[in-house]
């Protein structure tokens, strides 16, 4: 007696038309997101293996709660704010939306969050920054699901990364100011410890002013993370009474900028002509104010759609030859706050 043929499966369908697993269950379940030709050619393998389309199976497959969840530092930053619209265009098209939560920079508060959202069974996980709290981590780790790090270049990632160097773009930022005959160039940042990004700028500056041989110990914290535009004129006065001979400031974000550039102007300083200004993060402000602050543009919405990108493709909802794991290449913007 003969034993029974096993059924054809998806994968012989696949292997049959010379397309994927995934391309043959969406043209099989919807077919809207397969080409005509592709289409007819699975339908045609089908017939002719006799292919049965478990529908049951498919189901308990497909059982999905729809929901992305993501860890951002503030709600009221403008550019982790255009970071989630992105995200979150990009995911509308695969019928996913996202779930916040926020750290307020405490990777404390950030474990805590991780765990509630892990609870509700998310699809993927996006977090910003690659510094955890050991638990954190851990959990991030056994969790099941794509691990997204955003907004940085973890030395150590836990599943895909799409971020940049913001230590380089701090470099960067010194780099321009050294070109431009400056060289007694100061950092105004948040206390450290809480912004894990801010201190990597910080990080940056103190390297890149070591590479040129110059002074890099005019540090100041401005406060506890976010820096606000209050914070940041607040620090500008004590700066220069304990550092009088500087000739430019790099601040952490273009919000400190702004209020290091208004605390010159009420001062009688003339910026760029005694000091040089410059900020981080291409915010509406920096383009408006006068003058102009030269900033860095880390591309918040860019981060956003990639990283949408890279968790379609994860779960399978989208063919795409994307690198699971994008450096966002930043832009130096030059503008008048540090050019004679």
């Amino acid at each position: 007696m003969m034993p029974p043929r096993k059924p054809p499966t998806m994968q012989d369908i696949a292997r049959k038309v010379g397309v994927s697993p995934m391309t043959v269950s969406r043209a099989l379940r919807d077919g809207t997101s397969v080409n005509a030709q592709t289409r007819d050619a699975i339908r045609q393998a089908v017939e002719e293996l006799g292919y049965v389309f478990d529908s049951t199976a498919a189901n308990l497959r497909q059982q999905r709660t729809g929901f992305v969840a993501v860890t951002i530092p503030s709600i009221n930053n403008a550019n982790f704010a255009d970071t989630v619209r992105g995200l979150s265009d990009g995911l509308k098209a695969h019928g996913l939306q996202p779930l916040l939560g926020y750290t307020d920079y405490d990777i404390e508060q950030e474990e805590i969050l991780v765990e509630q959202l892990l609870r509700r069974r998310p699809e993927a996980i996006v977090v910003t920054g690659g510094q955890h709290t050991p638990r954190c981590r851990r959990l991030l780790q056994s969790a099941g699901i794509p691990v997204i790090e955003t907004w940085d270049i973890p030395s150590d990632p836990i599943g895909h990364v799409v971020g940049f160097s913001n230590a380089d773009a701090a470099a960067m930022l010194v780099d321009h100011l050294v070109a431009t005959g400056r060289r007694r160039i100061a950092f105004i940042g948040g206390e450290a410890g809480r912004d894990t990004r801010g201190a990597d700028r910080r990080a940056g500056f103190i390297a890149a002013m070591e590479r040129h041989g110059l002074d890099a110990t005019r540090l100041v914290a401005a406060g506890v993370p976010p820096v606000s535009m209050l914070e940041g004129a607040a620090a500008m006065r004590p700066l220069l009474q304990q550092s009088p001979e500087i000739d430019a400031v790099i601040c952490v974000s273009d919000l400190v900028g702004f209020g290091a550039l208004t605390e010159c102007q009420r001062m009688g300083i003339a910026v760029p002509k005694q000091i040089a200004i410059a900020g981080f993060g291409n915010y509406e402000v920096a383009e408006i104010c006068v003058p102009p602050l030269t900033t860095v543009n880390p591309f918040p919405d860019q981060i956003g759609r990639k990283t949408a990108a890279v968790v379609a493709s994860l779960l399978g909802l989208e063919e795409t030859d994307i690198i699971l794991g994008s450096e966002i290449t930043t832009e130096l913007l030059i503008r008048a706050s540090t050019m004679f």
